[in-house]
Order: C-alpha cells, then structure tokens, then sequence
C-alpha cells in the first residue's frame, strides 16, 4: 500500500500480524485467568498491572494496525478495531480488581 506521501511504515509482514493480533489476546485471557485462580493478583501493585496493560495495548494496537501490511498509513476500520480492542483492555484492566462477593 503506498501512501499518498510516499511514506510507508512497516513493522512486521501482514501474516504474522494477524496471527499475534488473534492469539495475544486468549493468552492474555489465560493469564487473567491463572493469576485469579492462584490469588498471584493481590502480590502485585496496580501500577505494575497498568503498566503491562499499558504496554499489552500498545503492541496489540501495532499489531491490528500492521494487519493489512503496513503500520502507516493505516485504515480507519483497522484504526477502530485497535480502539476497540483498547477500550476492551481498559475494562478487562478495572474488572480484574474486583474482588467477588462471597
């Protein structure tokens, strides 16, 4: 895809982008999971967790956004796919703190 500038950013070829964009997050899942399941959660400060969802966001934004082939210029639609996938992050990120009631 050329750009209308002639500037093209690409960080990684469009197959493995949109394989780590689909398994990335089910590990995540799966280590949300573990963590609760063994209590790891309530050793670690939030701020350590908002930091690796910080940085699990960035990459899965880089990702989603590479999946046509390049990271710029990028499409709308993959531009709100990553968007998505943050907000989807964010809470998933609030909601692991919330202690159920017993």
């Amino acid at each position: 895809m050329d750009s209308p500038n002639g500037f093209t950013l690409v960080v990684m070829d469009a197959p493995t982008a949109t394989v780590l964009a689909q398994v990335l997050p089910v590990l995540l899942l799966t280590l949300m999971v573990e963590l609760r399941r063994t209590a790891l959660h309530r050793r670690f400060s939030r701020l350590l967790f908002g930091a690796f969802f910080l940085a699990f966001g960035v990459v899965e934004t880089v990702l989603v956004l590479s999946i046509d082939g390049a990271l710029y210029p990028f499409r709308w639609g993959d531009l709100f796919s990553a968007l998505a996938i943050c907000t989807v992050l964010t809470m998933i990120f609030m909601i692991s703190f919330i202690d159920p009631k017993t």
